[in-house]
């Protein structure tokens, strides 16, 4: 493991079972980190746990976790804690979406996205944070959105708490600027993951609209754009592109378009 920048230090990575958060772990793990994952499947978890193991030599330590609960990040860290781990770096990548009109869901989705996207996230970089400005090293790369940068008729929600993410994660990186940590928004667009289907953004005009990314070149990009410190990473560049346009579009006329995007293709 010779001259890998990682090596000595530990990533703990949420939503490690499938897509993007199984991909960041492969990278993390390529450069000499162990790992901790967590996810609410353990079976899947396992399964990561021991390819990222085999594929790249690092110690990759499983832990079964539902961080949409209540005072799930302080659990997961009470537990990391009982088998004398440490956390170098985070990387929030743990989120879920919900695609349709606000009303034609129960609140408690509502909030549970909310618990999961926004609370655990804030959480678990509380628990962390402290140590890494002390240590001088270390840092947070938090998985937003191409969604954080407008308001989402049809998932208002979801794009509400990527914005959150996206702009909780900018303040850190300034509080951060010169401390040695480095402060990550990866901003990925449709992507090839099992979110789409679970949120029901499969069926929309804009995953029609054009071919999703593969999870693992959005993963590399997020990890080389936080071994950078690049405040911000938005995946490809058909994605940085419609970003740029949300910056001059007027408010209206966006409002419109993303409604008509995430409506039934």
């Amino acid at each position: 493991m010779a001259g890998k920048r990682g090596r000595g230090q530990t990533a703990l990575i949420t939503g490690a079972s499938a897509g993007i958060g199984v991909d960041l772990a492969a990278c993390f793990a390529k450069d000499g980190y162990d790992l901790i994952i967590t996810a609410r499947t353990e079976a899947a978890l396992g399964d990561v746990a021991d390819r990222i193991s085999k594929a790249h030599g690092v110690k990759v330590t499983p832990i079964t976790c539902d961080l949409g609960a209540p005072g799930g990040g302080a659990r997961l860290a009470a537990d990391i804690d009982q088998r004398s781990l440490t956390v170098d770096v985070l990387v929030n990548n743990a989120g879920f979406g919900f695609s349709g009109q606000f009303a034609e869901a129960p609140i408690d989705q509502h909030l549970g996205m909310i618990d999961l996207n926004v609370r655990a996230l804030t959480e678990l970089t509380h628990i962390y944070w402290t140590s890494m400005l002390t240590k001088k090293r270390g840092g947070i790369l938090n998985v937003a959105s191409t969604a954080a940068f407008q308001p989402g008729p049809l998932m208002s929600v979801y794009y509400a708490s990527k914005a959150f993410v996206l702009s909780f994660t900018e303040a850190l990186w300034e509080e951060a600027r010169g401390t040695g940590v480095h402060v990550t928004a990866l901003c990925p667009g449709p992507t090839v993951s099992s979110f789409h289907g679970r949120a029901g953004t499969d069926k929309t005009r804009l995953f029609g609209a054009a071919k999703p990314m593969a999870s693992m070149p959005v993963a590399q990009m997020g990890y080389d754009g936080f071994r950078k410190n690049k405040r911000v990473v938005v995946a490809g560049a058909l994605n940085k592109t419609l970003v740029g346009a949300t910056r001059v579009a007027p408010r209206g006329l966006l409002l419109r378009t993303v409604r008509h995007l995430q409506g039934p293709a």
